[in-house]
């Protein structure tokens, strides 16, 4: 009977002891979502036998209900959990490991000091992980990556020590719990808030760093570059024999390449295209598409790439040659503005009477003490330009005197242009090049050969068969003036030293600084144009022919006539225009040079040139619109040498200004000819 008893009394016991213990169980298992935490509180129940002491299970019934109700929502709640989880799972396993061995040492220390039951433990982990965290907390500078990983690590640990502390925890210990409970709730608070900043932050720079990157990446014709590529895969398909098969896929092609053609008009840049653009972009993709699926064969498609690219190429190589054709055209064809002005001046000289046509300081013509410029020109207004700027940087234009040399076409004009407008304080005198007797054919030979039948058709005849050069076909070429500069000696023969300026040049200084110059012995001095490649002997030279590689340096250093000192003594005493005459006669058939009067000079000057410094003749305003700002500042003159002469339309318009402000274009002879500032100048 006491046996029957018992196994009631034994079955309430275990009923009054379990059904709370599994209603708090199955209470708080969901907030335990970590396997970690799940297996450690099972663990921890596991310890409770029937045999055991049940003392403390009495515990239990004696609790208030409220301490049975869902924990608040800001230490427990589902965000709250999510948030940690999230923040502990970016860690990684290796940090987590090392935080547990820490909370481990920690809570050995706390056992050795307490005791070692179990209670001990418990509530000495539960107090480390608390300490730990508020301590960083507490100190902002020390609130890094080491202080999340020790939460995030702790994280079950702690959930399951704190469940376990409540159990075991007697009522004088429930101030303890409150202070942890406060301090886990700031814990989570500020994690919630140290996550969710790191996040925007990270989220805007890794936006910054995108928006940098496409900034950088995409040009500003990305657009007009992908609409040109569609024109031409449309022009593929439509010569393609599949797609024009099908006339409905040309019709719509055709139509899509006018839209597409339409939509790009002139445009250089993605700004520049109507707002459609992107309408017919995405229209024209969805037609070529549709090629595609019909003619899939890429080699089909390559071999018409590259017939189109050959083509292309054709085109572009008799562009360019038509385009220099004419370009060189242009520079030989005279303005209307300047053809009218030798003929309105020229009726002008011949109404004064012969005292009125005299230049007056013709006394200064033949004195060496003198600055003395030679000049040969039948351009009037490019003329008046070299003496007006070389005047207005003269520090005493009383001493510079100018000899210009023009034909017999321009000998009335020049002298009337002057004569209206002298210089200031310099010495001006005309001379016509018909009467230098002594200059004739039995004398020099490149007069002998310009007056040739041969020379005459070379210039002359068709285009058809013409020199593939057509630089030096240029007719100027046949003109004596242009080689005037071979004979300074005989044209000045009381002077010792000469200043030859071109007719393209601007003075931006003054020269008179070149007299002074000791040329140790050399008879020319120049400015050397070494710089580039093509500006060495062997772009001027034959020297496939034995006589040119015999005597001269095919990489030896170029330079150009345009401003250049000659010591006519040591010119005479080297008999330089004899040195030209044999060169001269050796060319007879061109086969040493092509026609013009820098690869004779280079050869006739060889080993005889004293260099000058760059910043005395800076060259190439006539066909680099690439010259240096810092280098045309610098130079005592500039130098228009190529075809885009200041004064044609064609002339390179940043480069303007330095050559037209030294003309007045209010002058009366410039507007009744309807000469006028070029625009862009």
């Amino acid at each position: 009977m006491k046996i029957k008893m018992r196994k009631p009394v034994l079955f309430l016991l275990l009923v009054t002891v379990l059904a709370p213990i599994v209603l708090y169980t199955d209470t708080l298992a969901s907030y335990f979502t970590r396997p970690s935490s799940r297996t450690e509180f099972i663990e921890d129940l596991s310890t409770f036998t029937l045999g055991g002491d049940v003392r403390p299970l009495n515990l239990l019934p004696q609790e208030s209900s409220t301490l049975l109700k869902e924990p608040p929502g800001d230490i427990y709640s589902e965000n709250s959990s999510l948030s940690l989880s999230n923040t502990s799972d970016t860690l990684s396993s290796e940090d987590a490991r090392k935080a547990r061995q820490l909370t481990e040492a920690e809570s050995m220390k706390h056992q050795a000091a307490t005791g070692n039951s179990n209670d001990g433990i418990e509530v000495a982990m539960n107090g480390n992980h608390i300490s730990q965290v508020t301590d960083s907390l507490h100190e902002p500078h020390q609130m890094d990556k080491t202080s999340l990983e020790l939460v995030s690590a702790g994280k079950s640990e702690s959930r399951a020590t704190e469940t376990s502390s409540k159990k075991k925890t007697s009522p004088t210990d429930s101030s303890h719990t409150s202070d942890t409970t406060s301090a886990k709730i700031e814990i989570r608070q500020d994690q919630r808030t140290v996550q969710t900043s790191g996040r925007v932050v990270s989220g805007e720079t890794a936006r910054g760093k995108g928006e940098d990157q496409n900034a950088q990446v995409v040009p500003p014709d990305a657009r007009v570059r992908q609409l040109k590529d569609q024109l031409i895969r449309g022009k593929v398909y439509l010569s393609l024999s599949a797609t024009r098969n099908n006339p409905h896929f040309i019709r719509e092609l055709r139509l899509r390449i006018k839209e597409v053609q339409r939509a790009l008009g002139e445009a250089t840049k993605d700004s520049e295209l109507p707002r459609n653009a992107y309408e017919k972009l995405k229209a024209m993709e969805q037609t070529l598409a549709k090629g595609k699926q019909i003619q899939d064969d890429c080699a089909t498609i390559v071999k018409k790439l590259r017939a189109m690219l050959h083509s292309a190429e054709e085109q572009l190589r008799v562009h360019k040659k038509q385009t220099l054709y004419l370009t060189h055209l242009t520079a030989k064809t005279l303005p209307k503005g300047l053809h009218c002005l030798p003929l309105r001046l020229s009726t002008e000289y011949f109404k004064l009477n012969s005292s009125q046509q005299q230049f007056p300081n013709q006394v200064n013509l033949e004195d060496p003490k003198l600055y003395h410029y030679a000049l040969f020109s039948d351009n009037i207004l490019a003329a008046a330009v070299v003496i007006n700027s070389t005047v207005s940087h003269a520090k005493d234009p009383s001493k510079h005197v100018f000899h210009i040399v023009t034909d017999r076409l321009n000998f009335a004009a020049m002298r009337m242009w002057f004569l209206a407008n002298p210089p200031q304080h310099a010495t001006v005198d005309v001379q016509n090049v018909e009467e230098f007797t002594w200059l004739n054919s039995s004398y020099s030979p490149v007069l002998k050969q310009l007056a040739s039948q041969s020379m005459i058709d070379y210039y002359f005849r068709s285009r058809a068969d013409s020199d593939p050069n057509v630089k030096f076909r240029n007719p100027k070429y046949l003109s004596i003036m242009n080689h005037l500069r071979f004979y300074l000696p005989e044209i000045f023969p009381k002077l010792d030293k000469v200043l030859f300026l071109d007719d393209d040049i601007v003075v931006q200084k003054d020269l008179s600084g070149l007299w002074s110059l000791d040329l140790k012995g050399k008879v020319i001095g120049v400015v050397e144009t070494c710089g580039e490649s093509f500006h060495r002997f062997d772009r001027y030279l034959n020297f496939s022919n034995p006589l040119i590689f015999k005597h001269f340096d095919s990489r030896a250093c170029g330079w150009a006539f345009g401003m250049n000192i000659f010591d006519l003594n040591e010119w005479r005493r080297q008999n330089i225009t004899e040195v030209y005459h044999s060169w001269q006669n050796l060319n007879h058939d061109r086969q040493l040079w092509k026609l013009g009067t820098l690869p004779p000079g280079l050869i006739t000057f060889w080993k005889r040139t004293y260099a000058l410094d760059r910043s005395w003749h800076v060259l190439g305003l006539g066909y680099n619109p690439n010259v240096s700002q810092k280098d045309i500042q610098r130079a005592a003159v500039i130098h228009y040498n190529g075809n885009l002469k200041p004064w044609l339309e064609i002339s390179i318009p940043k480069f303007r200004d330095y050559w037209s402000k030294f003309v007045d274009y209010d002058q009366v002879f410039l507007r009744e000819c309807n000469i006028n500032k070029l625009a862009g100048t």
